[in-house]
């Protein structure tokens, strides 16, 4: 190829190219940030008490139920925990792909 040829082509494939990458990191960042819509959301917190056997005790095991646009920071402030306690809790929790329905311990 000659020289003039790619130098020709190069700035606006190295446009395009940028132009893309700019799109997909702010489409990133839309997704990540899920509350800049107009959907409400609702926060569900289950409770459970189990009785230890053998003991007077009682355990509350409390449960949250992922909504659209959730992530483990959202949650932990929503719950009033932290991520690393979600992460203890949930050792098997993938954080990058929480599913819409999926149940979570949170305390």
């Amino acid at each position: 190829m000659d020289r003039g040829r790619v130098t020709r082509w190069a700035a606006p494939i190295a446009f395009l190219a940028a132009i893309t990458i700019g799109a997909l990191v702010v489409r990133a960042g839309l997704r990540q940030g899920g509350h800049h819509h107009a959907q409400t959301t609702t926060t569900t917190v289950t409770s459970t008490t189990k009785k230890k056997h053998g003991h007077h005790s009682k355990r509350v095991l409390r449960t949250y139920t992922v909504v659209a646009g959730d992530t483990l920071a959202s949650i932990a402030a929503k719950t009033g925990t932290t991520v690393e306690t979600l992460k203890k809790l949930n050792p098997g929790i993938d954080p990058t792909a929480l599913q819409v329905g999926q149940k979570i311990r949170v305390q």
